[in-house]
């Protein structure tokens, strides 16, 4: 049997058709058929690269994850702005970002998921807050632009709340949930000397909020 010269173009081959179906389909609604007939290869192509479906979904989560990184450090290693301002830009850039959008679109309720759930969470503890929140956090407390003697704690508390209750991928919310999410979001960080959410971030959760809460009543009226 002829062996494949480009196993990396084969792999990311598979990965961009799964992320389309994924995304116009929805993620339990997508076979692996179906990406076998999207991407024209084999069923053994595809197990040669991938265990499962699911493992395709993990693949395409961590390529993005990893698009993300290389901009959040970006932000993180900029001089020319304080803590402060690094912490409110680095929530746009996570909460905003295309590929973020991406992953909420193609990502099941996690609710309803409980691996997808938990290792979300496990990202929070061992990525997000110890090697892009908490440092920021530090440097506010140097610079005086934010206020806190548990910065560990703080970064891994914003980002539980951020990742996971404030997501509507997490479980169907409104638009009006959200922008008291947003608002009691804002409050529970007061006490620190700061703020994240400023209207236009609050205005795109709820935006995106009411676009989830529409994509899903068209899947559900498409199942009727």
């Amino acid at each position: 049997m002829a062996r494949n010269k480009y196993p990396e173009e084969t792999v990311n081959r598979i990965l961009d058709a799964a992320a389309q179906l994924f995304t116009e389909r929805g993620y339990d609604k997508t076979s692996l058929q179906d990406i076998i007939q999207m991407t024209g290869l084999s069923k053994g192509a595809i197990y040669h690269h991938f265990a499962s479906k699911e493992d395709i979904f993990l693949k395409i989560c961590d390529r993005m994850g990893q698009e993300n990184a290389e901009r959040l450090e970006q932000t993180r290693d900029r001089r020319d702005l304080n803590g402060l301002e690094k912490l409110r830009l680095i929530f746009r850039e996570a909460l905003l970002s295309h590929n973020q959008r991406r992953i909420m679109d193609i990502t099941p309720y996690l609710l309803d998921n409980p691996r997808f759930l938990a290792m979300d969470i496990r990202g929070v503890y061992e990525d997000s807050a110890p090697d892009y929140i908490e440092p920021i956090l530090r440097e506010g407390i140097a610079d005086g632009s934010i206020h806190t003697e548990y910065p560990r704690e703080l970064a891994e508390v914003m980002m539980i709340l951020s990742d996971v209750w404030l997501h509507p991928s997490l479980q169907p919310t409104t638009p009006e949930e959200m922008r008291t999410r947003c608002t009691l979001y804002n409050q529970l960080t007061r006490p620190f000397g700061f703020e994240v959410l400023d209207d236009d971030l609050i205005e795109a959760m709820v935006r995106y909020t009411r676009e989830l809460q529409d994509q899903q009543k068209g899947r559900v009226k498409d199942d009727s």
